[in-house]
């Protein structure tokens, strides 16, 4: 069987190019909107800020141009259809900034919404909503998690048929993108007497509909609770959203009534993926700035990279790395293998979801704690990764979840013992070797 660790040359070009995008213009690029100042101290004017957006739009030109704008869609949605191992080498390096996916075309919630129009939608649906999606013209948010519970079980959201229309009441949480998108897909239930998994469904709403109101603009921690009252969608955030008899048309319905949880999961998978893709990258760059800092900063008179304490603390971020990489790369090679999200693959991709959350935890906390004060400080991209933590294990299901259903999967391949004793019970095992010897024995002497 052959085993290779590289792409081919043609390939390899385009993650240079990618590299060398990111490292010479998105990076200072995502340095600048950091403040969104000039060097004098003051706020970009409105002509400043078009000039910023010109600038972006001509990058996207530039990945357009090289044919990898949408770059995890198919070649039937207008993307390179690169198969999710080049996803991977991909994402490494947009995972390392924060306009990356943005300038790609890949940016979250906007592509896994792109997913469910793709599989879900009507044509008249992926003609006003995915078309435009797909190349950036609109922007979107998918309404799931309420306030009082993340769980579909518990939610509450409904939606009623009332004649030629559905009105929707009820309230979503976290909603990213919300306040800023064109669209929600919201996700209500529709029928509550049914099992869990027929109890919801999905639908388009835009967001300028009358009824959906921006109660406040959520954002993440270490920014001020002020912010989360600008609800003009221009900084971010994820909404909290009340729909108060919303109205929307029949055909507003993505989907098949009551396939909402169902049609969620094409979803939730694929960006579960893709966020241990980007992970790779967030951790990647912690572990270059606390090599950098080992090397540079002294305690005692001795360069902290000469301490075997630090030294541990480097080689075990290394290995959690390395580790957690490959194992994303090989659940992407089953996807690619197999081209379905199979009970193997969930497998894997709750193992990735987990780990996730506990490479981000250890190794962005290591490169903090080298940095001492600085690292406690927002002078350094440091304070932005360690929230990638806490995220991991929340987004998406929570870790606790994922472990739940991964060893639910697992068990599945096993078989409980109808004896006293486990099958590995060693005086069992031995017992029967010995009859099995005693014959080998016997013949050897009758030959």
């Amino acid at each position: 069987m052959a085993i290779d660790f590289e792409v081919e040359p043609e390939f390899q070009k385009q993650v240079d190019w990618v590299q060398k995008l990111a490292t010479e213009e998105i990076e200072p690029l995502d340095h600048f909107m950091r403040s969104g100042r000039s060097k004098d101290g003051k706020r970009l004017d409105a002509d400043g800020w078009n000039a910023i957006r010109a600038y972006i739009k001509d990058l996207q030109q530039r990945v357009k141009d090289q044919g990898l704008w949408g770059f995890h869609l198919g070649p039937d949605l207008g993307g390179p259809g690169l198969g999710q191992v080049k996803l991977c080498l991909l994402n490494e390096i947009l995972g390392r900034t924060r306009m990356g996916p943005t300038i790609f075309g890949c940016q979250a919630p906007d592509t896994g919404n792109m997913e469910l129009i793709a599989h879900n939608g009507t044509e008249e649906q992926k003609k006003k909503y995915l078309e435009p999606l797909l190349s950036g013209e609109m922007h979107s948010a998918y309404s799931m998690t309420e306030p009082h519970a993340g769980e579909p079980g518990e939610f509450k959201c409904s939606a009623v048929r009332d004649g030629d229309e559905w009105v929707i009441n009820g309230e979503k949480w976290f909603t990213s993108n919300g306040a800023g998108a064109d669209f929600l897909i919201v996700m209500a239930v529709t029928a509550p007497e049914k099992p869990l998994l027929e109890r919801a469904s999905m639908f388009i709403v835009e967001r300028n509909t009358p009824g959906v109101e921006i109660v406040r603009n959520v954002h993440g921690i270490g920014t001020p609770l002020w912010e989360n009252y600008d609800t003009s969608g221009g900084r971010g955030g994820h909404a909290y959203i009340h729909y108060n008899n919303v109205r929307i048309p029949a055909d507003a319905l993505l989907g098949a009534e009551g396939a909402g949880f169902v049609g969620s999961q094409t979803r939730l998978s694929g960006g579960r993926v893709h966020h241990a893709m980007r992970a790779v990258g967030v951790c990647a760059k912690s572990l270059d700035m606390a090599c950098e800092r080992a090397l540079s900063r002294r305690a005692k008179g001795e360069l902290l990279s000469d301490l075997q304490m630090v030294q541990a603390d480097l080689a075990d971020s290394y290995i959690q790395l390395k580790q957690f990489r490959l194992h994303v790369l090989y659940t992407a090679w089953l996807i690619d293998k197999t081209g379905s999200y199979t009970r193997e693959i969930r497998k894997e991709i709750a193992s990735i979801k987990i780990s996730a959350a506990k490479v981000n935890h250890d190794i962005i906390y290591r490169a903090i704690h080298l940095h001492g004060a600085l690292g406690m400080s927002n002078e350094t991209e440091l304070g932005d990764m360690w929230m990638s933590a806490p995220q991991m294990g929340i987004m998406d299901g929570t870790t606790e979840v994922h472990k739940a259903n991964l060893a639910k999967l697992m068990l599945r391949d096993y078989e409980a013992s109808d004896d006293l004793f486990p099958t590995y019970h060693l005086p069992k095992l031995i017992e029967k070797a010995q009859t099995k010897f005693e014959k080998v024995i016997d013949d050897y002497l009758a030959a």
